[in-house]
């Protein structure tokens, strides 16, 4: 079973996350965050195998929280979650140590398999960026 904590401000596309991620099968979400101050007691409490970050968060975004949790917690596998990709927040998403950086426009059952790849200790960029890079 994957273990997965879900940090995202909205309570609705958290209760969303929830019920899809758990709908594989294979995923269990350990915990919830609605901002990134919690994020850190949350993975400590919780040991997720993969952590789905919403990237603009009031108080404390995705970024400084990924920093914040690589700096405590090392081997923990972080994926950002974003409805908007720009150059300098996916500079931002790679260089804070996250593993991924998923549009929450990317296919929806395409979200399930990069969890899993993540967790196997993969990464998981969204082609978006590919083709960001490319323009």
């Amino acid at each position: 079973m994957i273990t997965v904590l879900v940090v995202d401000d909205h309570s609705f596309v958290r209760a969303a996350l929830v019920a899809f991620l758990e709908s594989a099968g294979d995923i269990l979400v350990v915990g919830e965050c609605a901002d990134g101050t919690e994020v850190v007691p949350a993975f400590r409490n919780t040991r997720p195998d993969v952590v789905l970050m919403d990237v603009d968060m009031p108080r404390m975004n995705g970024v400084e929280a990924t920093r914040a949790l690589l700096a405590t917690e090392p081997h923990a596998r972080v994926v950002m979650l974003t409805g908007t990709i720009t150059p300098v927040r996916m500079w931002q998403a790679r260089s804070s140590g996250a593993r991924g950086y998923l549009l929450k426009g990317d296919d929806a059952v395409e979200l399930i398999e990069r969890v899993r790849e993540v967790a196997a200790g993969g990464t998981a960029w969204s082609r978006a960026i590919a083709e960001l890079a490319s323009a």
